[in-house]
């Protein structure tokens, strides 16, 4: 059994969305347990990731996925003060050689989505974790992959409601994702 945690942090509601197929997309592997964290905000106190159960879990795990919205070209704060919290993790390299990946929604096509999974991919990075790209070739008839991402997820989401956004394709596209790291982490335990 491989474990595979999925944690993001969700302003408006449409982040959850897009985890929630991650993670579906994750438990379709045979021999896949899953998490599904959420980053809220009695986590954060004076700026500061305070969960310490939360970080204990994903040491455990043999795969990190990371998600939040693209605000103001890179990650929500409220995911930057989670990543800043897993220094102790970093010190004793307790994630290394688990695979990372990571997704991230916005409310316009490009939404400098790409700097949200850069930031991932140097966290995992910094980490010494393994990154798994999308794996998906874009533009697909089944509508995956239909904003062009090599690096994770991405999905788009203005002001609509959460039952409207993300859409089917984009919520596909995030259970691929989940479905691919699962299927390596299985391979990798």
């Amino acid at each position: 059994m491989a474990i595979v945690s999925i944690i993001y942090f969700s302003g408006a509601g449409h982040t959850e969305k897009l985890a929630e197929a991650v993670k579906k997309g994750a438990a379709s592997i045979s021999g896949i347990s899953t998490n599904l964290i959420s980053i809220k905000g009695d986590d954060i106190l004076n700026g500061r990731y305070i969960n310490e159960a939360v970080i204990s879990q994903l040491d455990e795990s043999d795969a990190i996925i990371f998600g939040a919205p693209t605000y103001m070209s890179g990650p929500a704060a409220q995911f930057k003060a989670f990543a800043d919290a897993t220094v102790g993790s970093w010190f004793n390299q307790k994630w290394k050689d688990k695979l990372a990946a990571g997704f991230t929604i916005s409310g316009a096509p490009s939404g400098d989505k790409q700097g949200t999974l850069q930031f991932f991919q140097s966290f995992a990075m910094s980490h010494s974790m393994l990154w798994v790209s999308l794996g998906e070739l874009p533009g697909q008839p089944d509508g995956v992959n239909r904003l062009g991402s090599w690096g994770g997820a991405m999905a788009l989401a203005s002001q609509e409601p959460t039952d409207v956004a993300p859409n089917a394709e984009d919520k596909l596209t995030g259970e691929k994702l989940g479905a691919r790291v699962a299927g390596l982490a299985l391979k990798m335990k």
